[in-house]
């Protein structure tokens, strides 16, 4: 029996092919599913793995289709189901959705949503075009990009016995624990369980069968705020096993990678974690890992020997892989608009001021952890200045650059704008589009209050560089408070486009918020 797919993942364009990889997970006492293509002439390469904790085999399926001078629907059969998925023309820019937090962090929100995937069923309506609203917004869309929390983890405290045990020792007690080999068996079986479960839903399976994805995790897809725990405990043994475990699920299902320790095509060189850089005609696309390296053990070192710290985002072995892979692009000088994918958003609103507002109500712990984790909490500040600095130099070059991020469940437009003298980084604009969460309701009603007043503080990055949060066009907030998802729709489907379309689609709302982003010169 089929457990689940097929779920197309996108590998990146080479030689003028878009090359895809389809993902099917079935009983491992059933014969190999085949693969078949509607378009003569495209080879099929096949390789599998055992589902860890499942009596199942994931079986991964290679295809390469060149591209042409129109776009493309190509179909797809495996067994006696038919699906398909569009390719654009040869040095297009592509059409994309863009979705994160597909999940819930508590039984009790699940249970007070009644239509937990509206929005996936939306997405399916837009690309297949059953529910087109104008020229500027529908599919068919060429890249599903999931920025973070693919799966919620959080249940496991609850419905695995003996970590629900640990959870209940004396701190110290917890941090001295062995990761046994009971905890290890269950947590196997409860992650991989989770992705059959949720990837099978049938609205989440649809798109996920027809949009060719680019996933990279985050905290939820291994545990709610992994990576801004104390030192001693994501040093614990427990802490250590549950990475592992969830790391090795991740990497089969989100980055459907067949052998341990190996990479998808895409993955930056260089580098251990899963940084990644895609080309797409005038388009680029950087998919920043930043869950792997937030948690270290004592004494960790990274690939070239430096020392790993827990307040880190990104060891300097992955900014090196990330800048390297930029000053490529950079020197090929074909690139007109790079995408950064950062699961927490770069701009949004200051920690500092958020944690006095929200001390002056409870019930907000959640938000709290996530604000956190942010790039705006005070451990990540230097980090995230060196990134900032180093898009505002590849956007002084021509590059428009977009950063694209989700985690925080509303949706949101932030602008980094730059008035350096320096003749590199004059007057230089950087547009932050957050979309949060396609299945995750958005905070409460007095959380969303405060956040749109700390929306009004102006960040001072550096000197001559501020992080504005800005109003959604036609309207006079800067926070959508309801779920959504983004979609990126070029000018001119079919050629290089000077310009994007910024869509976000909320829940309970006929049309689109609309941001138009202009090319560079």
């Amino acid at each position: 029996m089929q457990r689940l797919g097929p779920v197309v993942q996108f590998l990146g364009c080479q030689n003028g092919a878009w090359g895809v990889s389809v993902l099917v997970v079935a009983d491992a006492a059933d014969a190999p599913p085949s693969l078949t293509l509607s378009s003569p002439g495209l080879s099929v390469s096949r390789s599998s793995a055992a589902v860890p904790g499942q009596p199942c085999t994931a079986w991964r399926f290679d295809v390469a289709v060149p591209q042409t001078a129109v776009s493309q629907a190509v179909g797809y059969r495996i067994g006696s189901q038919s699906f398909g998925f569009s390719v654009p023309p040869v040095n297009a820019m592509p059409s994309m959705a863009y979705a994160s937090c597909n999940g819930f962090s508590s039984a009790s929100l699940m249970k007070a949503t009644p239509q937990p995937n509206a929005l996936w069923a939306r997405l399916g309506r837009l690309h297949t075009l059953e529910d087109r609203v104008d020229a500027q917004t529908f599919g068919p869309y060429h890249l599903l990009l999931l920025g973070g929390d693919q799966i919620y983890s959080d249940a496991m405290w609850d419905v695995l016995p003996d970590l629900h045990a640990w959870s209940q020792l004396d701190r110290p007690l917890r941090i001295a624990a062995p990761f046994s080999a009971a905890m290890q068996s269950a947590l196997t079986a409860y992650y991989s369980g989770m992705y059959l479960q949720r990837w099978s839903q049938p609205d989440v399976a649809a798109a996920l069968a027809r949009i060719p994805s680019v996933m990279m995790w985050d905290d939820h897809d291994i545990m709610d705020g992994w990576g801004s725990y104390p030192t001693d405990m994501h040093s614990c043994p427990v802490f250590q096993g549950i990475f592992s475990v969830a790391k090795a699920a991740f990497e089969l299902f989100q980055r459907q990678v067949m052998q341990p320790g190996a990479h998808a095509p895409a993955t930056l060189a260089g580098q251990t974690a899963h940084n990644s850089g895609y080309r797409m005609g005038g388009a680029g696309l950087l998919a920043l890992d930043m869950r792997s390296e937030r948690a270290p053990r004592a004494g960790d070192m990274d690939a070239t020997g430096g020392l790993l710290t827990a307040e880190q985002v990104m060891s300097d072995t992955s900014w090196r892989a990330v800048y390297q892979w930029l000053d490529t692009q950079e020197a090929a000088g074909d690139m007109t608009h790079l995408f950064v994918m950062s699961s927490i958003p770069v701009v949004h609103p200051s920690f500092e001021l958020l944690e006095k507002m929200l001390g002056i109500f409870p019930g907000q712990q959640e938000l709290e952890d996530d604000l956190r984790d942010h790039w705006t909490s005070p451990p990540h500040k230097a980090e995230r200045l060196r990134l900032i600095h180093r898009l505002l130099a590849a956007s002084a070059r021509g590059i428009r650059i977009t950063l694209l991020s989700g985690d925080v469940h509303v949706a949101a437009i932030g602008v980094i704008e730059s008035d350096r003298s320096n003749a590199a980084m004059s007057a230089r604009v950087i547009n932050q589009l957050t979309s949060s969460g396609i299945v995750h309701p958005p905070p409460p009603g007095v959380a969303l209050f405060f956040l749109e007043q700390a929306c009004q503080r102006i960040d001072q990055i550096d000197r001559g560089i501020t992080g504005t949060m800005y109003e959604f066009p036609t309207t006079s907030h800067r926070m959508i408070g309801a779920r959504n998802f983004l979609t990126l729709q070029p000018d001119s489907p079919g050629n290089p486009a000077k310009r994007y379309w910024a869509n976000w689609w909320a829940e309970g709302e006929a049309h689109p918020y609309t941001k138009v982003i202009h090319a560079i010169g």
